[in-house]
């Protein structure tokens, strides 16, 4: 993994492709992804590399010539490390590595080390300690490679584990304490969900970087730690809250990511079963960003990955004062109105007026529609609360704050 410190000032080149699958414009916009994956783990993109192929090369990803010229660019240029934007096999790792002479990292792997840098609990260190571990397993080889200038001789026959056979049963090992101690953790989190009673729970969910732990700390006033990076939070952080006369649970949880590493949907288990057992999700989405649409459809199939898809769901479209449009003018009959155009209130005519998805505009950074968005949280809650206690009038009921 990267070295936080080294990281600081190291030199990285981006390699993507565009495939039938992924178009020049979804290529381009998965690495301005990966620059601010980069960016947040330390590192410094100063050039991109990109090749059309049908299919990645099975043995080292890109074509000989195009990965001839990162080579060329690499080593005229002192830069220290390539990240791929898709997860690389542990062949196509250890090919390219020859090739290049320098560090190579995929998105999987630069994502497990952000999520290594960002952990600070005992149970988010497991948990990421666990996925790294996992990933790491099937990619040992590379760490092994002056084993290839060892040849027969005294001391190297005979019966016994080669060094790395002897470091793969290592990790295993590992990777089985590990899973022992998360499932201490696992059933801990459950007694402490277990004990805050029958309250409704309400769970954030969302991509990351979209204002989440910001709109945590406003509701709830709270000091989450908020930051414009992605993965700021990874450490579930659940707050009591009161809208009116109702007291119920906020959670904050980690946020999600396309091509999000499937090592980490399974070690990050015990806080996705805060999404799981949660009563109401709040899917809050970054309007400002051009491509808010698919990050909804990402996290919505995250959420159908983990069974919660189905889930009551008010849609906060969030970071409405930082929304941009194209203007069109009224003489202009050449230009056809795209999204790029649409205003808010052009937004809100679209899918957003849908009878089945409640949807709130808010900012959370200068609270504005906060009221409103009180009053929409505040029903939802209002019918769980009567499913769950029918028979309490809580209209009469009197909390007391503490």
């Amino acid at each position: 993994m990267i070295d936080a410190k080294e990281a600081i000032s190291e030199k990285v080149v981006l390699i993507g492709i565009i495939t039938q699958q992924q178009d020049e414009t979804k290529s381009e916009e998965y690495l301005d992804e990966l620059d601010f994956l980069t960016k947040t783990a330390g590192g410094v993109p100063v050039k991109r590399f990109v090749q059309k192929l049908e299919r990645p090369n099975p043995k080292t990803f890109l074509g000989a010539g195009k990965l001839d010229e990162v080579k060329d660019y690499i080593h005229s240029n002192k830069v220290g490390t390539a990240i791929f934007d898709d997860e690389l096999s542990p062949a196509q790792l250890r090919n390219i590595e020859k090739i290049l002479d320098c560090k190579i990292l995929d998105r999987t792997n630069l994502i497990l080390d952000i999520f290594a840098q960002r952990a600070q609990t005992s149970s988010a260190k497991t948990q990421v300690e666990l996925a790294q571990s996992e990933y790491l397993l099937p990619r040992l080889t590379r760490l092994w490679t002056h084993l290839d200038k060892q040849k027969g001789g005294i001391g190297m026959r005979g019966p016994g584990e080669t060094e790395i056979e002897t470091d793969r049963r290592i990790i295993r090992d590992k990777i089985a304490v590990l899973k022992k101690r998360l499932k201490t953790i696992d059933k801990q989190m459950a007694v402490q969900r277990k004990n805050r009673g029958k309250m409704v729970r309400v769970a954030l969910v969302g991509y990351t970087n979209v204002g989440k732990s910001t709109l945590m700390n406003v509701i709830s006033k709270s000091d989450v730690f908020a930051e414009n990076k992605l993965f700021a939070t990874l450490d579930t952080t659940v707050r009591k809250v009161v809208i009116k006369n109702i007291p119920f649970l906020m959670t904050d949880t980690v946020g999600f990511i396309r091509k999000l590493p499937t090592q980490l949907v399974e070690s990050f288990k015990s806080t996705l079963d805060e999404v799981r057992e949660a009563d109401l999700l709040l899917h809050v989405v970054d309007i400002s960003h051009p491509n808010f649409e698919d990050h909804i459809t990402s996290v919505n199939s995250i959420l159908d990955d983990i069974n919660c898809v189905d889930k009551p769901t008010v849609m906060v479209f969030n970071k409405i004062d930082a929304y941009e449009y194209e203007t069109i003018d009224d003489d202009d009959l050449v230009t056809e109105k795209g999204k790029e155009h649409y205003t808010l209130q052009d937004w809100k005519k679209t899918w957003m007026s849908n009878n089945d998805v409640e949807s709130i505009f808010i900012s959370a950074l200068n609270k504005e529609n906060l009221e409103e968005f009180k009053d929409k949280t505040y029903e939802e809650v209002k019918k769980i609360h009567i499913q769950r206690f029918p028979y309490n009038d809580f209209l009469y009921y009197e909390y007391k704050e503490e």
